[in-house]
């Protein structure tokens, strides 16, 4: 934009010295200060507006302007120049105030969604996430994943509405999630722990779609399905599966209203496995022309042994898809079981199993 500013200042300096013609070309100068407004401060405005009055008050001498209507083409420009000045700072105020908002948006974000580190327990671990409401960074989807006495927890919901208004519910599952989850044994106590507190406390036509998934043991991965989207497992040798639940149940917050309980789904899940967990917002999101996004064969393009670089990719072919802006909050979360080094091969870590005595992985139910 000061390059547009000085552009503009010139063109109407050239073609005056050049066509001499006179008054006609004068009150144009008036775009300098104009244009300076949408990127500068008042003073650099300012600066540009008296540039513009002496190169106005300089020509019109040169072309034999009336003194009568010179006056007039610099009273213009005064006036455009100051009311340049005005809208800049308000301009700038403005911005200020936004940039106040952000960072206590991304301070939020950053309290409620904490970062994933690259390593949890056994796995490798990547998350992407995008909101909706760009501009605050945050909204309504939401990820944890978090190392427990009863080994890695892992949750991926989607609260119903998007933006600010649901913040204050994603804050409350993950809440009570984060505690859950330490306390409670059994994954199913842990869901059930989720719902009670939805009931008591969200409306009645709201609720959180929500996969939560645990580690138990070597070899075993659980996985409870709300009415979420289903994960994709990687298998080692590359083959690509959606985990379909057994026991579809409603989405949490509507229990009541369906009688349904979730069920317990246990997956094998050996070393080289991979599984990603995802919002609609990454599945529902369309081209141009109306197609959503391919999520399993994008997957295939990109899966790699590195889970950030494979989600990194699929961000940003999920952004190339929509042409840059997404229409509803996207999050992609991935988990990957490395092969341990032979030196722990010896010695299976203490992060790869659950407590001391623990039972056998089983299919139940949990009551209402």
């Amino acid at each position: 934009m000061p390059v547009l500013v000085v552009l503009a200042v010139a063109l109407v300096v050239s073609v005056d010295l050049a066509g001499g013609a006179g008054m006609i070309w004068l009150p144009l100068l008036a775009a300098g200060p104009a244009l300076a407004a949408t990127t500068s401060g008042p003073r650099g405005v300012l600066c540009v507006g008296s540039l513009a009055v002496a190169l106005g008050v300089a020509l019109g001498v040169r072309d034999g302007a009336p003194g009568r209507e010179l006056t007039a083409v610099l009273s213009a420009l005064v006036a455009v120049t100051l009311a340049s000045v005005l809208a800049s700072a308000l301009r700038g105020r403005r911005e200020r105030v936004l940039a106040a908002v952000r960072s206590v948006a991304e301070t939020a974000q950053h309290a409620l969604l904490k970062p994933v580190p690259s390593t949890v327990g056994p796995f490798q671990a990547a998350v992407r996430y995008s909101a909706a409401a760009a501009e605050a960074r945050i909204g309504g989807d939401l990820y944890a994943l978090i190392p427990t006495p009863h080994g890695v927890r892992l949750i991926v919901g989607d609260v119903r509405g998007k933006g600010l208004p649901a913040v204050g519910t994603a804050a409350l599952v993950l809440g009570v999630f984060r505690e859950a989850a330490h306390d409670e044994a059994d994954l199913l106590a842990v869901v059930d722990r989720i719902e009670r507190s939805l009931a008591r406390n969200l409306g009645r036509d709201d609720f959180v779609t929500a996969v939560v998934a645990g580690y138990p043991r070597a070899g075993h991965l659980e996985v409870v399905n709300c009415g979420h989207q289903p994960p994709l497992l990687v298998r080692a040798s590359g083959g690509i599966t959606a985990v379909e639940p057994t026991h579809p149940a409603p989405p949490l917050g509507l229990r009541a209203l369906t009688g349904h309980t979730p069920g317990l789904q246990t997956l094998p899940f050996d070393d080289g496995d991979q599984l990603l967990l995802y919002t609609d917002g990454v599945t529902e999101a369309r081209d141009g022309g109306r197609a959503f996004y391919p999520l399993a064969e994008g997957l295939r393009r990109h899966v790699s042994p590195e889970p950030a670089r494979t989600v990194g990719a699929l961000h940003d072919e999920l952004l190339a898809h929509v042409g840059g802006r997404l229409h509803d909050d996207a999050a992609l979360l991935l988990i990957r079981k490395p092969a341990p080094h032979p030196a722990e091969a010896q010695a299976p870590r203490a992060s790869d199993s659950g407590p001391a005595g623990s039972t056998p992985v089983r299919e139940a139910r949990c009551s209402a």
